[in-house]
């Protein structure tokens, strides 16, 4: 407290504690409750009827957020031709998940697919929320249980238009549209225009992305820009043009069955909803 008018008051700081001083200050209580923390937030990867370790994968394609898990929902995965092969269970501030692979589409999850027909294309469907500190763990656990050798991942994910930087008003651009951004090792064509700079990527996207690049793997995520953050059927079929792609072509499935499945995801969504009103 300032005992005249001018005084310099130098307020209380822990700046110049060295590193030895803090942990000395941290009690046995304290240590056990991080140790308990740290070990509620490590990631377990759960797989199924895979007896080959590492897996050959030739096609791996991510689907992050609820509104690029349902793309895949309605327009690629058939229960005839797709099994259950994996679930990533985790527990952070904002996302519970379990190890049940029947979902809803308002539910939380991380799912992996594999294709009967060809057991090397693999999908993921993440519409849960890997914490910062979680997103190395799912990197090297999901990715440690794959062959890098000939693999090529695709990853679709959502973004706010709102973040997006250009030198127009976000309020003329005609939202959603998709942007694109890869991995030096990708050489295929891509579906839509390049991410342009100063624009940027974040979350689980950009550390898969990030990841594929340090190994070397091609790579290319597909971002979504809309100004819907719930599940809607406009933001999904934004990914539509994604079908035309290589790596996506040969995995669709028939066209009437894609409208009655996203149908079905945006009804199961409004019920849900419905239950708050």
């Amino acid at each position: 407290m300032a005992t005249f008018f001018g005084e310099v008051v130098v307020a209380p700081s822990r700046a110049g504690l060295d590193e030895e001083e803090e942990e000395r200050e941290e009690t046995p209580e304290d240590r056990e409750i991080r140790r308990e923390l740290e070990k509620k937030r490590e990631i377990e990867v759960l797989w199924s009827g895979l007896a080959q370790r590492p897996l050959a994968c030739s096609r791996f394609v991510v689907a992050i957020g609820r509104n690029a898990a349902a793309f895949l929902s309605s327009f690629i995965l058939d229960s005839v031709c797709w099994e259950v092969v994996g679930v990533v269970k985790l527990w952070n501030e904002w996302c519970r998940t379990s190890s049940a692979t029947n979902v809803l589409p308002t539910d939380s999850f991380c799912l992996f697919y594999r294709l009967i027909s060809d057991p090397t294309v693999l999908l993921c469907q993440c519409s849960c929320y890997v914490a910062e500190d979680q997103q190395f763990q799912w990197l090297e656990k999901v990715f440690g249980s794959m062959q890098k050798e000939g693999l090529q991942v695709t990853i679709l994910s959502t973004c706010p238009v709102a973040d997006y930087k250009t030198q127009e008003s976000t309020l003329t651009l005609a939202s959603p549209f998709l942007k694109a951004l890869k991995t030096k090792e990708f050489q295929e064509q891509v579906c839509c225009p390049l991410l342009e700079q100063p624009n940027i990527v974040r979350d689980l996207p950009a550390a898969v992305l990030s990841y594929c690049q340090v190994w070397q793997i091609p790579a290319v995520l597909y971002q979504c820009y809309t100004d819907v953050i719930k599940l809607d059927t406009v933001t999904i079929e934004a990914f539509k043009p994604l079908l035309s792609s290589k790596v996506l072509k040969s995995l669709v499935k028939d066209a009437s069955e894609s409208t009655k499945m996203l149908k079905k995801f945006l009804t199961a969504t409004e019920s849900h909803n419905n239950i708050y009103i």
